[in-house]
C-alpha cells in the first residue's frame, strides 16, 4: 500500500513538473521560433542579415569572448586564493565574489554610471585620456563582467576544497615549479568544474539586458546587444525583426544547455573513472 501511494505521488510530481515545463518553456520557446518564421523564409532572413542586426551579433559575440576571457582568469586566480592560502579577509573576499548574484543588475549599471559618468570625480581624467565608458562599448564589458564573474569561480572554489592541498605541496616538496604543479595536478581536477563555469558565464553574458541597458543608451548600431536589439526592434512593432533574433538567441542557448549537459556527463563519467 505504501509502496503504491509513493508511485502515484511520484507520477503526480513527475506531471507536474512536465505541464510546468511544457507551460513556463516549451510554449514560449516553440512560439518564438513559429513567430520568426510566420511571415516566410525571406523575411527571416532579411531581418538576421540586416545591418544593424549583424552589428548586434558581432558586438554581442564581442562581449561575451572578452567577458569570459577575464572571468575565467579572474576564476582561476580568486578560487586559487582563496582555497589555497588562509588570510584575514577571506570571508569579505567570498562574500564579494557573490555581490553581483544578489544585486539587481540594473543596480549594476547605475553603479557604473554613478562611478564613470559626468558627475565622477573620475571624469575629467577619462575625458582628458580620450576614454569613453558610458553610452559606449567599455561600459557594456564591464557592466556584463560585473554581472556574471561568480560563475567560474564558483564553480571551482568547490572543487578545489574537496581535493585540498596535499598533492600540490607533494609535489613542491619534489621541485616541480609553481605551472608545473597547477598543469600536472591542479588542473585536472578542476578542468570539468572549469569548463562548466565557462559554460554558464557565456550563457549569461549572451543573455544580460539591465545593466546594459543602463550603459549602453541604445545606439542603434554601435552599443545594441542582441538582447537591446530585440526590445528596440519589438518596441517599435517590427515582431518579424525581434522575434527572428531572438530565435538567435533562442539557439544560442540550446547549444550553450546541450554542450553543459556534455559536460556534466563527460565530468561524471571522469569521476567514476578516478
Amino acid at each position: 500500500m505504501k509502496e503504491h501511494h509513493n508511485h502515484a505521488v511520484q507520477r503526480i510530481l513527475i506531471a507536474l513538473s512536465a505541464v510546468f515545463l511544457t507551460v513556463m518553456l516549451i510554449f514560449p520557446l516553440v512560439y518564438v521560433i513559429v513567430t520568426a518564421f510566420r511571415e516566410g523564409i525571406a523575411p527571416y532572413w532579411n531581418a538576421v542579415t540586416d545591418e544593424y542586426a549583424v552589428k548586434s551579433i558581432l558586438l554581442t559575440v564581442q562581449v561575451t569572448v572578452i567577458t569570459v576571457v577575464f572571468n575565467t582568469v579572474f576564476g582561476l586566480f580568486a578560487a586559487w586564493t582563496i582555497t589555497k592560502f588562509r588570510f584575514r579577509g577571506k570571508k569579505i573576499i567570498s562574500t564579494l565574489i557573490d555581490l553581483p548574484l544578489t544585486v539587481s543588475p540594473i543596480i549594476a549599471g547605475l553603479i557604473f554610471v554613478l562611478t564613470f559618468g559626468r558627475q565622477s570625480a573620475l571624469y575629467p581624467f577619462l575625458q582628458n585620456a580620450g576614454i569613453k565608458i558610458i553610452y559606449a562599448v567599455p561600459g557594456i564589458v564591464l557592466a556584463t563582467i560585473f554581472v556574471t564573474f561568480p560563475f567560474v569561480s564558483r564553480e571551482i572554489i568547490p572543487v578545489l576544497t574537496a581535493a585540498g592541498s596535499s598533492e600540490e605541496e607533494a609535489a613542491a616538496l619534489m621541485g616541480a615549479n609553481g605551472f608545473t604543479i597547477f598543469r600536472r595536478v591542479t588542473f585536472p581536477h578542476i578542468k570539468w568544474a572549469l569548463l562548466y563555469g565557462i559554460v554558464l558565464c557565456t550563457a549569461r553574458a549572451m543573455g544580460e539586458f539591465g545593466a546594459v541597458s543602463v550603459l549602453s543608451g541604445h545606439l542603434r548600431g554601435k552599443t545594441n546587444t542582441m538582447p537591446l536589439y530585440v526590445e528596440l526592434l519589438y518596441q517599435g512593432y517590427d515582431f518579424t525583426g525581434a522575434f527572428a533574433i531572438s530565435s538567435i538567441l533562442v539557439v544560442m542557448a540550446i547549444a550553450v544547455l546541450v554542450l553543459r549537459s556534455i559536460l556534466e556527463y563527460r565530468g561524471k563519467k571522469s569521476e567514476e573513472q578516478s
